[in-house]
C-alpha cells in the first residue's frame, strides 16, 4: 500500500518542482532523504541512550562543475549514540570574482537509515549566497532517532554517509530559485538514481 501511495503521490508530481520532491522527501525519509523539522525534537527524545552501540557518519562534499565553489566537509567522520545531537561543519569558498548564490541537495544511505536521521539546523535549509571570494563554515546540527533501535533493517547499520551536493541556483518561470543543472543530476544528487519518476515539465 506505501509504494501505490508513493507511486500515486509522484504521477501527480509531474509539474512539480525540485523543492516538492525535497518537501516530500523531508517528511517520510523517502529515497534517503534525512527528515527535518518533522516535530521529533522533543527534549525527551534528544537523550542518548548509552547502552546503544555508535554510529559512525561520515561527510561527504561535492559541487557541480558551473559552481566554481570548493566546498569540503571539516571532519571526516563522527560517532554518535542514538538519541545523542552531534555537531558538524561544512566549508564553503567562493572562487570566482561575482557574488553567486548555491542551492545544496542532500541525501543518507543506506536509505534505511533516513528516516530516523533527523536535522536540527542545517545550511541546506535555505538556499546560500557567497560573495565573491567569500569562505564560510556552514553547521550542521542533527541526531539519529532512537527509534532506530526499534527497526530490525537497521540492526546491523554501524556506518552511515551523509551527502551534500552544490548547485549554482537559478531562478525558474515562477520566481522560484531551484538547481541549475539538468533533471537527472538533481534527482541522483537527492537520493531518486534508483527511483523512476515522472517527468518535470521546463520551468
Amino acid at each position: 500500500m506505501y509504494t501505490s501511495a508513493v507511486i500515486i503521490f509522484f504521477s501527480g508530481m509531474t509539474y512539480a518542482s525540485v523543492p516538492l520532491y525535497r518537501l516530500f522527501c523531508s517528511a517520510t525519509g523517502f529515497a534517503g532523504t534525512p527528515q527535518v523539522g518533522v516535530g521529533k525534537f522533543d527534549p525527551e527524545r534528544l537523550v542518548p541512550v548509552e547502552e546503544a552501540r555508535r554510529i559512525k557518519v561520515h561527510f561527504n562534499a561535492d559541487h557541480s562543475d558551473q559552481l566554481p565553489w570548493a566546498f569540503v566537509p571539516e571532519q571526516k567522520f563522527v560517532t554518535v549514540l542514538p538519541g545523542e545531537t552531534s555537531l558538524a561543519f561544512y566549508k564553503a569558498k567562493n572562487t570566482s570574482p561575482q557574488d553567486i548564490i548555491g542551492i545544496a541537495t542532500y541525501n543518507v544511505t543506506p536509505d534505511r537509515v533516513a528516516p530516523y536521521f533527523s536535522k536540527v539546523e542545517c545550511f541546506c535549509f535555505e538556499e546560500q549566497k557567497l560573495l565573491a571570494g567569500e569562505e564560510v563554515d556552514m553547521p550542521l546540527l542533527f541526531f539519529i532517532d532512537k527509534d532506530i533501535l526499534d527497526d530490525p533493517a537497521c540492526r546491523n547499520v554501524d556506518d552511515v554517509v551523509l551527502s551534500y551536493t552544490f548547485f549554482r541556483a537559478r531562478r525558474n518561470a515562477r520566481g522560484d530559485l531551484e538547481p541549475d543543472a539538468p533533471e537527472d543530476v538533481v534527482q541522483n544528487s537527492l537520493g531518486f538514481g534508483d527511483y523512476k519518476l515522472a517527468s518535470k515539465k521546463p520551468s
